[in-house]
Formats: structure tokens, C-alpha cells, sequence
């Protein structure tokens, strides 16, 4: 159990998901909390990140440092998303070895799923088929962080647990024209279209594929309860080599009728169109929860709840250069 004297290193806090796991984390009174950006500590720099750990002795790690983006930005930058997210996993799960960390909770993604598995996606369907081409190298770097943690775990005794969240969304997103995810790319393209009096929107795709949403807070919660879970109900739930648990809402929806919640809740009152030439990426993505639910833990913020909050906070930092406009 976390208390106001654990140390807890954040890596990525900064980030969408390590923003909402500090929030969370002061919320309950802890903050003997440990940070750095990345001017002050390159996750991909193996010395660095042995120096830091030697200095700091973290007695938990919650790795959510990461390099990510939507289908356009992992379509153009597939080197980059293979070679970092691998260098970040690797140099921080061995210095939390080499430095005695109690417990250290990885951050993957429900890209790790092949693309044509049986919906909704079970644990075990990890590495039973071939992964969706458009994510790829971003998609092996997660896997390959699950089986660093696996590996510690069964050679030296460690406790690194890992989880899976479906699709994320809320304040603290990336709003980038190109380089964003679909929540944040439409609540961007829908306000512009807003305040220009733009006549219509026009989405990427068919429309038709399939998706599941859960907003950074619900993410921030079950990050923290499964890093608290007790040893022996975690391995009582989990295998050694399948350790990971998925995190979700077990509740998906397509893209059109996200796009037609998100532009009811910008107020846009134009047309919807959608371009059948651009990729839909995987058909459809929903995560099998039964794991996590067994374990006590279960979302709480509906869709449209989450992206009303979501776009306030767009509004209220629209001006402000983390949102990256």
C-alpha cells in the first residue's frame, strides 16, 4: 500500500496518462513524488538512467513515459516509435532492478492485440496472430516491455506488473492537427469548424470501425489500484508469463457515432462527412475486462461524460502551449 512516505518515481508525468497518475497520487495525500522532463533525463539514454535511479531509490516506478501519436504520426514515424519506446522500457525496468525498486507498474497498450482477434480481446490472445501494419513497431515495443517485465519477474523475484488500457482520452490530450488521436484530432477539427462557420466536417474513414474509450482518470485510478494490489491476488489472477491486465470500459462504439457525440458536444451544427480513401486502421478494438473486474476494479466515467469534461478543458487551454495547437 502506497503511503506519504513511499517514493514513487512518475516516468512521463507530463504526459496524458502520468499527469492524470500525479493527480490521482496528490489527490489522496501522497506526494513524495518523483519527476523529471525530459531536458532533465532522457529515458533512452541507458547512463542517464542508471545515474538517476542510483541517486533517487525509487521504492515504485509507474512507467508511463512513451512515445505516441494517431495512425498518421506512427505511419511516418515507425523508426522512432520502435527505437524509443524499446530504449525507454529497457533502460528503466533494469535500473529499477539494478537499484532494488519494490514494485514497478508498465503502461502497454490494446495495440499488442493481432489485428484479426476474437473480440473482445482476451489477454491470451497476446501473440496468437499478426499485429495491425499501421502500429506495428509502436505495437512489438509494448509487447516487448510485458516480456521485460515477465523476464525480471521469473529470473530475479521481481514485482513488475503490467497494464493494458484500451483507447485514452481527457485533459492533459495531445491536440495536434496531425499528430493527435481521434478524440482529440475531431474535438480540435469540430471547435475550428465552430468558429468558422464551416458548413461540414469531414472524419477519416468509413466511419464504421469500431472503438472503445476510456477516460485518463479511470486509467489513473486502476494504474494506481493494480500497483497496490496484494502480491498474492495478483499472481492468483495473472500467469508468469501472461501477466498483463487489460484496462477498459468493455464498452466500444463506431467512429461515426463518436464523431456524432463529439460534435453534439462542441455544439457544431454543420454536416458530417467521412472519406472512405483514408485507412480505417484495425475493424474493431474492445477489451475483454473480466480480469480486472474479478480483481475489484471497474470504469466509472461515461463517453459523453468524459468528452464533455474533456472539450471544458480544451477551452479553458486552448491559449496554452501544452495544448500544442
Amino acid at each position: 500500500m502506497l503511503t506519504s512516505k513511499s517514493r514513487i518515481y512518475v516516468a512521463g508525468h507530463r504526459g496524458l496518462v502520468g499527469s492524470a497518475i500525479i493527480r490521482n497520487l496528490e489527490q489522496r495525500g501522497i506526494t513524495n513524488l518523483i519527476t523529471r522532463t525530459h531536458k532533465d533525463l532522457n529515458l533512452t539514454n541507458q547512463q542517464q538512467v542508471q545515474t538517476f535511479f542510483a541517486e533517487e531509490k525509487p521504492d515504485y516506478v509507474i512507467l508511463a513515459a512513451a512515445k505516441v501519436g494517431g495512425i498518421h504520426a506512427n505511419n511516418t514515424y515507425p523508426a522512432e516509435f520502435i527505437y524509443d519506446n524499446l530504449m525507454i522500457e529497457a533502460n528503466v525496468i533494469d535500473a529499477a532492478y539494478h537499484n532494488g525498486v519494490e514494485r514497478l507498474l508498465f503502461l502497454g497498450s490494446s495495440c499488442i492485440y493481432p489485428k484479426a482477434v476474437a473480440q473482445p480481446m482476451r489477454e491470451d490472445a497476446l501473440l496468437t496472430g499478426v499485429l495491425e501494419s499501421t502500429n506495428e513497431p509502436y505495437a512489438l515495443a509494448k509487447i516487448a516491455g510485458i516480456k521485460l517485465c515477465e523476464s525480471y519477474n521469473r529470473q530475479y523475484g521481481t514485482d513488475y506488473r503490467s497494464v493494458m488500457p484500451t483507447n485514452l482520452y481527457g485533459q492533459g490530450d495531445n491536440f495536434h492537427a496531425e499528430n493527435s488521436h481521434v478524440i482529440p484530432a475531431l474535438m480540435r477539427r469540430f471547435h475550428e469548424a465552430k468558429q468558422n462557420n464551416a458548413k461540414e466536417v469531414v472524419v477519416w474513414g468509413t466511419g464504421n470501425a469500431m472503438r472503445e474509450f476510456l477516460h485518463v482518470d479511470d486509467m489513473a485510478a486502476a494504474s494506481i489500484y493494480v500497483l497496490e494490489m496484494d502480491t498474492g491476488a495478483y499472481a492468483q489472477n495473472t500467469q508468469p508469463m501472461l501477466s498483463h491486465i487489460n484496462v477498459g470500459t468493455g464498452v466500444d462504439c463506431t467512429i461515426r457515432e463518436l464523431a456524432e457525440t463529439i460534435k453534439r458536444v462542441v455544439g457544431f451544427e454543420g454536416e458530417l462527412g467521412f472519406d472512405a480513401s483514408k485507412p480505417d486502421g484495425t475493424p474493431r478494438k474492445l477489451m475483454d475486462v473480466d480480469r480486472l473486474k474479478t480483481l475489484g476494479w471497474q470504469a466509472s466515467i461515461s463517453l459523453e461524460e468524459g468528452l464533455r469534461q474533456t472539450y471544458q478543458w480544451f477551452l479553458q487551454n486552448i491559449d496554452q502551449q501544452e495544448v500544442r495547437l
